[in-house]
């Protein structure tokens, strides 16, 4: 079965305890097709087990707002990390995913609202999806961020690794 309703499931990995390698199993989809489908936006947020429940109380509060957009959402479990910029980074948590329909107008228009409500939980976007929050709003989620500024200006004085999204997003 496909994640998302009508979409057909070739592309899918053999789910319900079918014995098989971890990169058979792990992820939805089989490595040589095209994750999802292909044309849409995503959004992560990982927050810490015990808000996990305030957590989808406050996505659930805006259903009605989400919901024209959504494609299909999945909500797993993360163990713990030791890695400074990780959402899992010390805590083990939850992971509130949304692939969104490629409204990018729409989804980063909820997107402050959503975050409005989550941050304060100690959700932490994923860096690889759409997420609206600045350096300032996540510098409190993140205990080791001056950790890795500092290790960032030691290694790359001059900023050559920089650029808008790692100065508005971390503050580099």
């Amino acid at each position: 079965m496909h994640p998302i309703a009508g979409v057909d499931p070739v592309h899918c990995t053999e789910q319900l305890g079918v014995p098989g390698p971890w990169l058979d199993r792990l992820p939805h989809f089989r490595l040589e097709f095209t994750p999802s489908n292909g044309d849409e936006l995503q959004t992560e947020y990982l927050v810490p087990r015990a808000m996990a429940l305030d957590a989808l109380r406050a996505v659930r509060s805006l259903a009605s707002r989400i919901r024209p957009l959504l494609q299909v959402t999945e909500v797993r479990e993360v163990a713990a990390d030791e890695l400074w910029l990780s959402g899992a980074y010390a805590s083990d948590v939850v992971a509130l995913h949304f692939t969104w329909r490629p409204e990018e107008r729409a989804v980063d228009a909820l997107l402050p609202e959503l975050e409005h409500r989550l941050l304060p939980l100690g959700a932490r976007p994923h860096w690889g999806k759409r997420f609206a929050a600045d350096a300032a709003a996540l510098e409190p989620l993140y205990p080791r961020l001056a950790d890795f500024r500092a290790l960032a200006r030691r290694h790359d004085p001059r900023g050559v690794f920089v650029n808008d999204y790692l100065r508005a997003k971390l503050g580099l």
